[in-house]
């Protein structure tokens, strides 16, 4: 239990962390030129010049281009026609062929961004060397966009993820522990020693899961100190309020593990269970896709979903700096979910004297 309460969650946030990255680098890149002009050596270096493409090979046909692309080896492919050049000097327009991987299609949508771009600043580029004198008189019109990033000003991924992060390593040991902690006693026989006794029900409820709502805190605590130690997550709301919402969630969490305890007789059972709806509660709590993607049967589920709240409130917090009358709904919520579950908790736990 020590290992997995202290050691687990540190080493967790430590490697998820780096590992859940949205960032697309080192794209396997292939070409076929068909041109072998300056032109066309002159667009392959702007993918070579890029830090998102690792250009791999020439491939001299597009048979082997296509192949190595079957077999993996490529993810973004593009063909460079013949005449490149000529028509480009002569017509004023060509055409060049893209083929991406698109088996993860939000690696392929960022991808054919990435080529979107170079390809255009190459354009523009190109358009200014091959203009005409006569062209030179004519002034054109050039809007230039300053854009301005809120909450995230570096767009790195580290501090939209380890809050989130955070949030499910704190489900994950508090729910896992108070399910196996009940039915363990059931294991070992110590339970029906316990029903015996003049304890209340209450008594042994709050008495079994007491120490592991101190330990759901003091997980937050690591997990703040290692989020801005190690990754320097800006922390621009309360710390307070977030404990504050923690206590109260966690309370769910708790509710929700000694729920399940009570219908399970061995710690297997237990934890195939949680793991179950944990698996339902992280994919659909906007932790790794945006629940705005998600179709409209599938975003009224999520507000079944404790973690959506938590993760809101999380990054609203310590990224954006809200206050208490920010979360109010995500609290109010949060408090409904930890009274119903409890109280079903409470009323499932048969006591025999």
């Amino acid at each position: 239990m020590l290992p997995i309460i202290f050691v687990m969650p540190i080493i967790q946030l430590l490697i998820l962390a780096n590992a859940a990255t949205f960032d697309v680098k080192n794209i396997k890149f292939g070409y076929v030129d068909y041109d072998h002009t300056t032109t066309s050596r002159a667009l392959i270096e702007k993918f070579n010049a890029s830090t998102y493409f690792n250009v791999l090979t020439n491939y001299p046909t597009e048979k082997f281009a296509n192949n190595a692309i079957l077999k993996g080896e490529v993810d973004v492919l593009i063909t460079i026609p013949s005449y490149f050049e000529r028509d480009l000097q002569v017509e004023k327009n060509n055409n060049i062929g893209v083929t991406i991987n698109a088996i993860d299609g939000a690696a392929a949508g960022l991808e054919n961004v990435y080529v979107t771009q170079i390809i255009q600043s190459f354009n523009k580029k190109l358009k200014i060397e091959l203009m005409q004198p006569s062209d030179m008189q004519v002034q054109s019109i050039n809007i230039t966009t300053i854009p301005s990033f809120w909450y995230n000003k570096t767009l790195n991924y580290k501090t939209f993820m380890v809050p989130g992060i955070l949030v499910l390593l704190v489900t994950m040991i508090t729910l896992f522990l108070s399910g196996m902690n009940i039915v363990r006693e059931k294991e070992i026989g110590t339970l029906e020693q316990i029903n015996v006794t003049p304890i209340k029900k209450s008594q042994f409820i709050i008495g079994k899961l007491f120490p592991f709502w101190v330990i759901g805190l003091g997980l937050l605590t690591v997990g703040l100190i290692i989020a801005k130690l190690v990754f320097n997550v800006p922390m621009i709301g309360s710390l307070g309020l977030m404990y504050f919402y923690t206590s109260i969630y966690i309370l769910v969490v708790l509710g929700i593990g000694l729920f399940i305890s009570n219908f399970t007789d061995t710690q297997q059972q237990a934890m195939f269970i949680a793991w179950f709806f944990m698996v339902i509660f992280i994919l659909m709590s906007g932790l790794f896709t945006p629940i705005e993607s998600m179709p409209i049967w599938a975003q009224y589920i999520t507000d079944f979903n404790p973690i959506k709240y938590f993760v809101e409130v999380m990054r609203m917090v310590m990224l954006k700096g809200s206050g208490f009358v920010d979360i109010i709904p995500q609290l109010l919520k949060t408090l409904l979910y930890a009274f119903i579950m409890n109280g079903l908790a409470v009323w499932s736990y048969k006591k025999t004297t």
